[in-house]
């Protein structure tokens, strides 16, 4: 007589997954005991592929990064699906014991390729893949300021300082030395016109 198993397939799967957490947490903790602590700015500063990070944080970016990520997501994991399909319905067992079977899948297969294509010629009517830098345009609009004055600002060559922190700390120590404020010069000078 054959005995059932105590376990049903739930069963395996909840263990799988306990031995996937258990696994993982063992090798945070393994890192985290063999890990030498000696911390320095280096260690402790913001990492973003090798690049020295610079300035602050807090600065705009355009959300097309975000829209190619996820468009790429979308078609990355439903792509994964194909390959299934292919090994398990390519064999010739399950051709053989129904000749529809063969049909059946492939016509399903080419329903959520089509699907795929639709939804891929969406976002390209919509501009989403385009990617385009953004236009400088002049202002527009009820303002009394002249053209020439948005064009001498524009054709001015700004000479743009070095970013350093001892630069800063050197800086800083000058203005708390010095007790009378720096002339800095504008570096807009508005020009009003009398009527």
């Amino acid at each position: 007589m054959i005995e059932p198993s105590q376990l049903s397939e739930f069963g395996k799967v909840f263990i799988y997954m306990v031995m996937g957490i258990l696994f993982v947490l063992f090798t945070f903790f393994l890192g985290w005991l063999v890990a030498l602590k000696r911390p320095n700015p280096a260690k402790l500063s913001s990492y973003e592929c090798g690049e020295e990070p610079t300035g602050s944080s807090w600065i705009q970016f355009n959300s097309r990064f975000y829209v190619v990520a996820l468009i790429f997501l979308l078609f990355d994991v439903e792509m994964v699906f194909i390959f299934p399909w292919a090994t398990i319905f390519s064999q010739e067992t399950l051709l053989a014991a129904d000749s529809r079977w063969g049909w059946l899948t492939m016509i399903e297969m080419f329903i959520f390729i089509g699907i795929l294509l639709i939804g891929l010629m969406y976002v390209w009517k919509k501009g989403d893949l385009n990617w385009i830098k953004p236009v400088n345009e002049l202002p527009v609009g009820p303002g009394k300021v002249p053209m020439s004055m948005y064009a001498k600002i524009n054709n001015d060559n700004y000479i743009v300082r070095k970013f350093s922190l001892e630069n800063q700390v050197l800086h800083d120590s000058i203005i708390q030395e010095d007790s009378k404020p720096l002339s800095v010069k504008p570096a807009f000078k508005p020009q009003f016109k009398k009527r």
